[in-house]
């Protein structure tokens, strides 16, 4: 099993369908995490959906965190869910029961400050548009240095989008409040949506064998996704399921999952049409060298801000997952 010294906390940001529940249930199955609050936003689902589906996964797996209910749209765009992609109920139409427990009263965003004040050095992972964690940030700038790291999965570094050419669905819903985050001082590391392509898809043997282990987690992980993977091979043509948020919570769980990361200036596109919610991330470091930023004028104004991961060990994410779902 996994060896853990002293438990580390998580606090858990989520617009819960599919592949978000299976990202859940990796965090809530680590023996060396504590998971102190899951906070839900609209996004792949509406929000009734989506706090809906983070208690079911709760529920499924025996915990008994505490679920807070947040912002039910972007901050000043409308809403646009990716129903097409994880299915009407974000659990590949599974109509999966109502769960028993209930989401507690308070607010997501103040339950983000007060978990991260109450738990300095907290780590941060988020799985859905950045709603809820931009409201909390302006409403209370003095969390930002107590989270250790914010994992976000969101963006495309220097690559292809899945909602738009440009853009990674997270990002683009609301790139607004993605701006605010990623330009606050946080410790952000982005885990971009192209990191659960290609080889680190779930191909179909090992979808079989995830199967095989015979789990009722294993069994549910596969059927929520149903949807999604006839999406994925639609959308992206991959061989296998692509599983985004997983791979973020592996990488959460585990740093060195990340095989090669480098830190940039990443800057969030909210006037473009065209690039809306890209993730434009400063390869180069140009915004290092006085030349460029005279050249580039406001553009490159900032600092270093985000560590960029740019390649997994995917043997070992796929083996974290497994290790979940047995």
């Amino acid at each position: 099993e996994w060896e853990g010294e002293m438990a580390r906390k998580f606090i858990i940001d989520t617009d819960t369908a599919s592949d978000d529940a299976v990202a859940l249930i990796m965090a809530l199955r680590a023996p060396d995490v504590e998971v102190e609050a899951i906070t839900v936003v609209a996004g792949n689902v509406p929000l009734e959906q989506a706090v809906r589906n983070a208690l079911y996964t709760v529920e499924l797996v025996g915990s008994n965190v505490p679920v807070y209910a947040g912002a039910d749209r972007p901050l000043v765009r409308p809403y646009s869910n990716a129903t097409w992609f994880h299915g009407e109920d974000g659990f590949g139409n599974m109509n999966y029961p109502a769960p028993s427990l209930q989401p507690q009263q308070k607010h997501a965003v103040d339950a983000i400050i007060d978990t991260v004040r109450a738990n300095p050095g907290i780590e941060m992972v988020t799985l859905g548009p950045l709603t809820n964690v931009a409201l909390a940030i302006r409403k209370a700038p003095d969390i930002v240095p107590l989270v250790s790291r914010c994992v976000v999965m969101g963006g495309a570094a220097n690559t292809v989008g899945n909602v738009t050419p440009a853009a990674e669905y997270n990002i683009w819903v609301d790139p607004e409040a993605a701006r605010m985050v990623f330009l606050s001082g946080m410790n952000i590391e982005m885990v971009g949506w192209e990191l659960c392509r290609f080889d680190a898809v779930l191909f179909p043997d090992e979808m079989d064998a995830v199967r095989a282990f015979d789990t009722p987690l294993a069994h549910f992980a596969l059927d929520s996704n149903r949807t999604a993977l006839e999406a994925v091979r639609k959308q992206s043509n991959e061989a296998g399921l692509g599983l985004a948020d997983p791979v973020c919570m592996a990488i959460a769980l585990d740093p060195t999952i990340c095989t090669r990361k480098s830190k940039h200036y990443v800057e969030i596109e909210t006037q473009s049409e065209l690039t809306r919610g890209m993730t434009v991330v400063d390869q180069l470091n140009l915004c290092d060298d006085e030349r460029n930023r005279a050249v580039w004028a406001q553009a490159l104004q900032r600092e270093r801000n985000v560590t960029v991961c740019w390649e997994i060990d995917v043997k070992r994410w796929k083996e974290l997952l497994y290790r979940s779902l047995r």
